[in-house]
């Protein structure tokens, strides 16, 4: 897949250890060549209570949007443009 060459948002992606579909979103990001920082919920509570149940998540920091699992590679690019 080819992206265009506006520069890439900066995208958090929220995660917490031992989970099997934060590994596939992290697999999907590295399919659509893209970077995400990790976040850690497990160390926060608030996080923790956030997005506990719904981990992965993608936010973007320019517009604070945030995609929800399930999504794709399709989705992943979707949400960046």
């Amino acid at each position: 897949m080819k992206l265009n060459k506006q520069p890439q948002p900066l995208i958090q992606l929220y995660t917490t250890s031992a989970c099997h579909l934060c590994e596939m979103a992290e697999a999907l990001l590295r399919e659509t060549m893209l970077a995400a920082e990790p976040i850690e919920i497990a160390n926060d509570d608030m996080l923790t209570a956030r997005y506990g149940t719904r981990i992965p998540v993608l936010k973007r920091l320019d517009t604070q949007a945030e995609l929800s699992w399930p999504f794709n590679s399709q989705d992943i690019l979707h949400f960046i443009q």
